[in-house]
């Protein structure tokens, strides 16, 4: 019947051609970064722990105004019986 004709392959080289050239490793200038991995770990973990801080002083700033706003409002419904 109908079948769809398939494009011929072209053969593809058995052998595959390999660069032999090697590269020499630039020298590195300047100081190694070693010693300055402690401090930057330092400022991470001082900017996390302030953050978190930051988060726990807002949070108890929002519960101590709405328990604020709680209580005044139970205070001023007292006033008016």
């Amino acid at each position: 019947m109908l079948r769809p004709k398939l494009p011929d392959v072209p053969a593809l080289p058995t052998t595959i051609p390999t660069s032999q050239q090697m590269q020499v490793p630039a020298p590195a200038a300047g100081r190694p970064l070693t010693p300055y991995v402690g401090a930057v770990a330092a400022v991470v973990v001082i900017g996390i722990v302030l953050t978190a801080l930051l988060a726990a002083v807002a949070i108890s700033a929002v519960s101590v105004a709405i328990a604020a706003v709680v209580l005044r409002s139970l205070m001023n419904n007292a006033h008016k019986r």
